[in-house]
C-alpha cells in the first residue's frame, strides 16, 4: 500500500515533466519562429501559473462541472454512514460527501489530499445499489484517497485544462491573427501539429496513469470491506446499467469509477478505464487473497 502511494506521488512528478515538456517544446518552437527567446518564457510561465491556479481549485471546478451538491448525514443516512464507516476503517479523516442529481450511476473522490477530499454519488448510483454494493463503491473512491490517487487526478485535471487554453491560443495566434499572410509554411504546420498532439499527448498520459489507479482502487475496496462479492456485483450492475451523465466533460472524465460519456469508437480508442468486465474477472481471480 505504502509503496503504491509512493508511485502515484512520482506519477504527479511525471505529469508535471510531461506537461513542462510539452509546453517547452511549443515555447521554442515559436520563439525559433519569431526569432524571440521570451516567447518561449512566457509560454512556459503563463502556462505554469495557469496550470497552478487550477489545481488548487480543482476540486471547486470538478464540482461545478458534475453539479453535485453537498449533503449532511439526515439528507442521506445510509451513504453517509457507508462513507463513515470505511473511511475509518480506512484511517482517513471524514470527506465531504456530495450527491449529483442524474439518473446515470457513477461516483468519483477528488482532492488534493485526504484532509480536502470530496466523495460525490448519483442519485441513480444510490437507487440501484444494496448496502453491501454501495460500500464497495465507497470503499472503490476512499481507496483512490487513501492511495493519493485524487492528487494525480486533479494534477491531470489541471494540466490538460491548461494544455487546452494553450492549444487554443496557437491556434487562434497560427489561424486567426491579422499577419497570418506573412507567417511560414512551418509556423502553419508547427502550430496545428502543436494544437492537435499535445492535448492528444496529455490525454495518453493521463491513460497509463488513470487505467492501473482503478485495478489498484478495486484491490483497496476489496481490503478495506474484506467483501469481494459486493463490489464484484456493484460492478457488474454499474456494467448492465451504466449510462451517459446529463453533463458530461471529458477533462474530468477519468474520475469517475465508470466512464461517463457516450459511447463513440474515439472515447474507447481513449479509455480511460479498463473494461468493466476485465475489473470483475480480476477481482475473481485475487478473491482468495483478500
Amino acid at each position: 500500500m505504502y509503496s503504491s502511494i509512493s508511485k502515484n506521488k512520482r506519477n504527479t512528478v511525471i505529469i508535471f515533466t510531461v506537461f513542462i515538456a510539452i509546453i517547452s517544446g511549443i515555447g521554442l518552437f515559436f520563439a525559433w519562429e519569431f526569432k524571440e527567446l521570451s516567447i518561449f518564457w512566457i509560454t512556459l510561465v503563463v502556462a505554469l501559473v495557469y496550470a497552478l491556479i487550477d489545481y488548487v481549485v480543482a476540486t471547486k471546478m470538478v464540482i461545478k462541472m458534475a453539479g453535485a451538491t453537498e449533503i449532511s448525514r439526515s439528507m442521506a443516512p445510509e451513504l453517509y454512514a457507508a462513507v463513515d464507516t470505511i473511511t475509518v476503517t480506512a484511517g482517513l479523516p471524514m470527506p465531504k460527501v456530495y450527491i449529483i442529481n442524474d439518473n446515470a450511476p457513477n461516483a468519483f473522490a477528488a482532492g488534493t489530499k485526504p484532509e480536502n477530499a470530496i466523495i460525490c454519488v448519483t442519485t441513480g448510483l444510490l437507487e440501484i445499489m444494496d448496502k453491501a454494493e454501495l460500500e464497495g463503491v465507497i470503499a472503490h473512491e476512499v481507496g483512490h484517497i487513501k492511495n493519493y490517487d485524487i492528487r494525480v487526478s486533479m494534477a491531470a485535471v489541471a494540466l490538460t485544462a491548461a494544455i487546452g487554453f494553450i492549444a487554443d491560443i496557437i491556434l487562434r495566434i497560427t489561424f486567426y491573427s491579422s499577419d497570418k499572410e506573412e507567417r511560414s509554411p512551418a509556423m502553419f504546420v508547427g502550430g496545428l501539429v502543436a494544437a492537435i498532439v499535445a492535448p492528444i499527448l496529455a490525454l495518453i498520459v493521463r491513460m497509463a496513469i488513470s487505467r492501473e489507479r482503478e485495478y489498484l482502487a478495486d484491490a483497496t475496496a476489496v481490503m478495506l470491506t474484506r467483501y469481494p462479492d459486493g463490489l464484484i456485483s456493484a460492478l457488474d450492475k454499474l456494467q448492465k446499467y451504466g449510462a451517459p451523465m446529463q453533463k458530461q466533460n471529458s477533462t474530468t472524465a477519468s474520475l469517475y469509477i465508470n466512464n461517463p460519456l457516450k459511447k463513440s469508437v474515439l472515447n474507447s480508442l481513449f479509455a480511460t478505464h479498463p473494461p468493466i468486465e476485465k475489473r470483475i474477472q480480476r477481482l475473481k481471480d485475487n478473491s482468495a487473497r483478500f
